[in-house]
């Protein structure tokens, strides 16, 4: 048997957070199944070692991507002959878009599983996933993500970068999808020294390219922490998990690192500046820190000066004893 499932949102917590539905679907059927996603997802770094995973087809599609191979009607008729030559039996289709069930129709696609079409707005992106594996499969999934990674790489990272018991190996990721997400490097410094007073330390300093996280990272190297940091920027995230997978502990921004993090079973606090809560508590390795005189956090918050790294570190504390 041979299955798809379409999971077309653009971010890397949006990819982990549909695995355990991925996962669920695979054990059902005792099947390995191929997903579509896009570029953005980065799902081919991430789930390499996956054995619940057949193929990653990367959708090319998105008003940012003009003359994509899968935008508009000749798109629609490129990806609809392109899914046919592998022969899908089912297709689970995480999104009530009309094009994609149109899509699989045109490919010859017979069981197709989807939310009820027309019906994106406020549609929570856990529960709507929830609902239609009970209804269509008769299965309850947690939503608990685990990522593989491949033991041997993380072997090899404990030796190249000296890792052991001897310190607390802690990740910092200091990345986030826009400049409301990142917390100022002021806050992870007095993180750093607060830490750094009670137990030795090397922190691993997970970030992007971009000229904002960039200039956080330069700026906690100048300071005297500088040899108890090892930056990662010039790592990707196929390269970083065997890094994380050595950590004690992470503390990130709500960002990919976040994400992977808990996925990889290392128990996370989330910096939740602007982002709604569900995106830092939906893991049972997640531990949401929220802006100081706030009861919950959205995209209209806007607390990233407001994250305490009192708070953080208390907590940094509760987790480790």
């Amino acid at each position: 048997m041979k299955i798809l499932v379409v999971q077309n949102k653009m971010g890397i917590g949006d990819m982990v957070i549909y695995l355990p539905f991925i996962d669920a679907i695979s054990k059902k059927f005792n099947t390995p199944v191929s997903i579509l996603v896009k570029q953005s997802s980065k799902a081919e770094q991430f789930l390499n070692d996956s054995k619940i995973i057949e193929k990653i087809i990367i959708l090319e599609q998105g008003n940012k991507l003009k003359n994509a191979k899968h935008q508009g009607f000749k798109g629609f008729l490129n990806l609809a002959k392109e899914l046919q030559e592998h022969n899908f039996d089912k297709i689970f289709i995480f999104n009530s878009s009309l094009r994609f069930n149109l899509i699989a129709r045109f490919a010859g696609i017979k069981d197709i599983h989807q939310y009820p079409l027309f019906t994106k707005k406020n549609q929570h992106i856990m529960i709507a996933a929830k609902k239609l594996l009970n209804k269509d499969l008769n299965l309850d999934v947690e939503n608990d993500p685990k990522i593989s990674v491949n033991e041997k790489s993380v072997l090899e990272a404990k030796s190249k970068y000296k890792i052991n018991n001897d310190k607390k190996n802690i990740l910092l990721g200091l990345g986030g999808s826009g400049p409301t997400k990142r917390i100022p490097a002021r806050t992870f410094i007095e993180l750093i020294r607060l830490i750094s007073n009670v137990h030795e330390c090397k922190f691993f300093l997970a970030t992007g390219k971009n000229k904002e996280e960039q200039e956080i990272l330069k700026e906690i190297l100048n300071t005297e922490f500088k040899d108890k940091c090892i930056p990662l920027d010039h790592l990707n995230i196929y390269e970083t998990l065997p890094i994380i997978k050595n950590c004690d502990i992470s503390i990130c921004n709500d960002s990919s690192f976040s994400h992977l993090s808990s996925g990889l079973g290392i128990k996370t606090i989330i910096l939740m500046a602007d982002t709604p809560l569900l995106y830092g508590n939906y893991s049972t390795q997640m531990y949401p820190i929220i802006p100081d005189g706030e009861s919950t956090v959205s995209h209209d918050t806007l607390g990233k000066d407001k994250i305490n790294p009192n708070k953080i570190f208390e907590q940094f504390k509760k987790i480790l004893d």
